[in-house]
């Protein structure tokens, strides 16, 4: 049994899909998702995101024309752009989306990648852990609800099952007289600083580099990471040559969960997979948008394809562009 079925099996079970659900998507041919937005107007955008940019005194457009500059001015990048894309097998322009989707809604680009370079080394030998409420996330996950993780195999199964652990089992619940917040198993252990908060030039989240740390390290040879050295995870998502690598690793996992989970091929779609890269838990997304179109079928309905949100919606309305950036 490899580890991609047994990933999408504890997913299934852990949000209680029907067990036979994802071998029989699996024995189905991907349909293709097609390039563009199936929404034709862009999906509302959060206040948020709406009070972070007036905030700053700027706008989207701006926002989103300075990370097109950025990257179009920058000669170097665009070249680590293709060759960690060529890697993972994905096409360049999922991670161009990815950066202009963050650097549009969450964040204001710098103006010299060189920058982020700078920004990297400001947080060397910083010391701080993982943790919430005094306990450390290492501590945390030996607790006995965690168990079955133990039978999963690689860094992506791992975290994948202890986010679904936390979310049926202590998210805005008390257990053991010790109430937890109802937020992200991310955002609850692994934002020391403030939460919500993202870092680097792919604003990675620590505990997205600690999912993708096998992959990243396979493919591009970098050390495997530890939720017990938050430091060394932090300079892995702030140093732009590696967090490149997490980004990729990111969008080549969701390409592959929505094909092997939900039976679609996103890979020609960047809005899906920017959509993707922002809200994350693409393997449970995945195997919810399953579960609802067996139910569509077994009404005789059409099935729903993947969607774009907001952030998805801009990059596939900039495609063309993006892909001139890309490729020169």
């Amino acid at each position: 049994m490899g580890p991609s079925f047994k990933l999408k099996t504890m997913v299934a079970m852990s949000i209680a899909l029907v067990m036979s659900l994802t071998p029989a998507v699996q024995a189905v041919a991907a349909d293709l998702v097609p390039p563009g937005n199936r929404s034709a107007e862009q999906p509302p955008i959060p206040g948020a995101s709406k009070r972070r940019t007036k905030a700053t005194k700027s706008s989207f457009d701006a926002k989103y024309e300075k990370i097109r500059d950025l990257i179009a001015g920058d000669s170097k990048l665009k070249s680590k752009i293709r060759k960690v894309s060529a890697l993972y097998k994905i096409d360049p322009i999922h991670i161009v989306g990815a950066l202009v989707g963050e650097h549009t809604y969450n964040v204001d680009a710098y103006d010299r990648l060189q920058t982020y370079y700078i920004k990297a080394v400001s947080y060397a030998g910083e010391r701080f852990r993982f943790e919430h409420d005094g306990e450390s996330v290492v501590t945390f996950v030996k607790r006995p609800e965690f168990d079955d993780c133990k039978e999963a195999s690689g860094s992506a199964e791992v975290w994948t099952c202890r986010e679904e652990v936390w979310e049926n089992h202590f998210r805005g619940k008390t257990v053991g007289g010790k109430s937890f917040p109802n937020d992200r198993f991310g955002a609850v252990f692994f934002q020391p600083f403030y939460a919500g908060q993202t870092f680097g030039l792919g604003q990675l989240n620590p505990l997205t580099a600690l999912v993708h740390s096998d992959r990243v390290n396979k493919v591009s040879r970098l050390r495997k990471l530890s939720a017990g050295n938050a430091a060394q995870v932090y300079e892995a998502i702030m140093e732009p040559d590696s967090t490149l690598a997490y980004m990729a690793a990111s969008i080549a996992e969701s390409i592959d969960n929505y094909r092997d989970i939900a039976g679609f091929d996103i890979s020609k779609n960047p809005g899906v997979t920017a959509t993707l890269y922002n809200v994350g838990n693409a393997a449970r997304r995945a195997a919810e948008l399953a579960e609802e179109n067996q139910k569509r079928k077994s009404r005789g309905q059409e099935p729903l394809l993947p969607r774009e949100n907001y952030y998805g919606w801009l990059v596939n309305d900039h495609e063309q562009e993006l892909r001139e950036i890309i490729a020169d």
